[in-house]
């Protein structure tokens, strides 16, 4: 496994990058999609260099609904394409990424039988812009007809269920009792989008030394010859030259290209939010599945049912790119409304939120058309930089967590092309991280088990696995090599010590909030104390080396973000505020 160090006053990988500032290509933006394309390079034997501005999928890509699905929605606008590769890619990521993408029981609740909730599946018969007018069970019966033609991969996911308003209340009685309907099929989850993010990251890093990937370091413009980049932890600057540039900056692909002194107008994205709720009465009412459906404003909503909680989402309103996306009042009215439509009985209030969060879809500008409509789909815009010389840039322009294998293979693709290389490993069916050699059945979950519990205890090596999958073994290791004593975390004992250190030593953290927002869970779940961001900052300050005062900055930095940016103001013991605890 290759890992980097990252103690304090040495960004040790951004100095393997400064004493050799070149490469065959430069990847600029860390998210999903440039990770992945840095993974299918990197497969190659590239010489492939990857910059992100801030931590790795920090952006867009920690902003998504945990869903892997294929898109129905999407047949409405006609994007069979799309929609073709999105049920084929869910259908190969349960395969190769087994310990993070499960199949995900979906239910579209349907109050009519001829314009119901759910806008069709079949808009692209009246190829009309605009505010859809609502769908009812006909229309969402022939969509998901065809739904199952797209997703037939030898069984992968059941066949789409549709059933009345008697049985669909005996299954879900909590349900609003004028429902007509109910629609049921298979999509697939992805529980960890951050994790499995970066399980591809340490794919191509695990590809050999001419893979280097390095975070909080920003590409800013055009100096001798390569692209000027700055490491945003020291300030230093430093050209970086490549034969080809992947802009795979997401939402901010335009501002990139500014920055590097080629304007362009690509993109268009919206925002999108989402709450977490504390409320074990809904919880229990989704019974396992995600409620999906289209609001009567057009909007796709969700109600999902996600780590012991239930996530809230999600808007998709006009984006202001010079300002941080937030979740607004206005936001969290409307998801508390709209799970009143469909759980009239179950009551919801803003003391149940112990999260919320909000992203920019990277999405194509779209001039008039309504946000909801816009295409998915993604493409690739090959241009010039001035001052880069014969280095080709390449733009991508939109893209989605569903697709990002098949995407990286494209944009991979294009990028060898320009070089004149050919390709040489193939991701399709080539397992993702703890995905490899995950256990597929029940008895050889118990045997893998069985064989690691050994060392740390059955149930913790059960824990481990769903966490981490097979490579939870590197953490068995870490726990057995510990220096000190291997206790839970007082605040959070569903962690220990070690497995934090691990997290902090081997997995590019640089901020304290790095391990709570994508390292670990524990901020979505809302599980974060005053008390556990003390435990943590001690853990990390001392693998990194900070210094007190750093580490008194770094404490504050979250919470500080997490208040501004996700409403999560924490609190002591005696209810006052953790920030005053000092």
């Amino acid at each position: 496994m290759t890992t980097q160090s990252n103690t304090s006053g040495s960004r040790s990988e951004v100095e393997r990058l400064r004493e050799r500032p070149n490469a065959q290509v430069l990847v600029v933006g860390g998210g999903i999609n440039g990770i992945g394309t840095f993974r299918d390079l990197a497969l190659q034997g590239v010489d492939v260099v990857l910059v992100e501005r801030n931590d790795f999928v920090s952006g867009a890509s920690a902003a998504s609904s945990h869903m892997i699905h294929g898109g129905v929605r999407y047949l409405e606008n006609g994007e069979f394409r799309l929609v073709k590769e999105s049920v084929t890619e869910r259908n190969g990521l349960l395969k190769i990424a087994p310990h993070y993408v499960k199949p995900l029981q979906t239910t579209i609740p349907i109050f009519s039988t001829f314009s119901g909730i759910l806008a069709a599946p079949l808009r692209f018969l009246t190829h009309k812009q605009g505010k859809p007018k609502e769908r009812g069970a006909f229309l969402i019966k022939t969509g998901l007809t065809i739904y199952d033609a797209f997703s037939r991969d030898g069984g992968t996911v059941p066949r789409h269920q549709f059933h009345g308003r008697k049985k669909s209340l005996q299954t879900q009685p909590e349900l609003n009792p004028g429902i007509k309907y109910t629609a049921t099929y298979f999509d697939a989850s992805v529980h960890d989008p951050e994790r499995l993010a970066l399980d591809v990251l340490a794919d191509g890093l695990a590809a050999g030394p001419h893979a280097r990937a390095v975070n909080y370091v920003e590409a800013i413009g055009v100096r001798d010859g390569g692209v000027l980049v700055r490491d945003r932890e020291t300030g230093v600057e430093f050209s970086i030259v490549a034969d080809v540039v992947v802009n795979a900056s997401g939402p901010w692909t335009d501002l990139t290209n500014q920055a590097l002194g080629e304007p362009t107008e690509y993109m268009g994205g919206t925002k999108g939010s989402h709450i977490v709720l504390d409320n074990p009465e809904l919880l229990a009412a989704c019974q396992g599945r995600e409620m999906f459906f289209e609001n009567n404003d057009g909007r796709i909503v969700l109600i999902y049912p996600l780590k012991g909680k239930v996530m809230v989402g999600t808007t998709d309103l006009e984006a202001d790119m010079s300002e941080r996306a937030v979740c607004t009042d206005e936001e969290i009215d409307y998801f508390i409304e709209l799970v009143s439509h469909v759980f009239p009985q179950i009551p919801v209030t803003r003391s149940q939120i112990v999260y919320t969060f909000s992203g920019v879809r990277p999405l194509p500008h779209h001039d008039d058309t309504q946000p909801g409509f816009v295409s998915r789909d993604y493409r690739i815009v090959p241009g010039t930089i001035p001052g880069l010389g014969t280095t080709q840039v390449l733009s991508l322009v939109g893209g989605k967590w569903t697709t990002f294998r098949a995407l990286s293979e494209h944009l991979a693709n294009e990028t060898l092309q320009a070089l004149d290389l050919e390709r040489t490993v193939s991701t399709a069916g080539l397992a993702i991280g703890g995905g490899a050699g995950f256990p597929a059945t029940p008895t050889a979950e118990r045997d893998w088990i069985a064989r690691y519990g050994a060392d740390v205890g059955t149930e913790r090596a059960s824990q481990l696995l769903h966490r981490y999958g097979t490579k939870a073994t590197y953490v068995i290791d870490a726990i057995a090599g510990y220096d000190g004593d291997d206790v839970p975390l007082t605040a959070a004992p569903e962690f220990s010590r070690a497995e934090i250190e691990y997290l902090v030593r081997t997995e590019h953290v640089v901020h304290l909030l790095d391990v709570f927002l994508r390292r670990t869970s524990l901020a979505f779940t809302g599980s974060i104390s005053g008390s556990l961001v003390r435990e943590i900052g001690e853990i990390a300050a001392a693998a990194l080396g900070w210094s007190p005062n750093r580490r008194t900055e770094e404490e504050d930095a979250v919470i500080a973000d997490l208040a501004d940016a996700h409403r999560v103001h924490l609190e002591s013991e005696d209810g006052s505020e953790a920030a005053a605890l000092r």
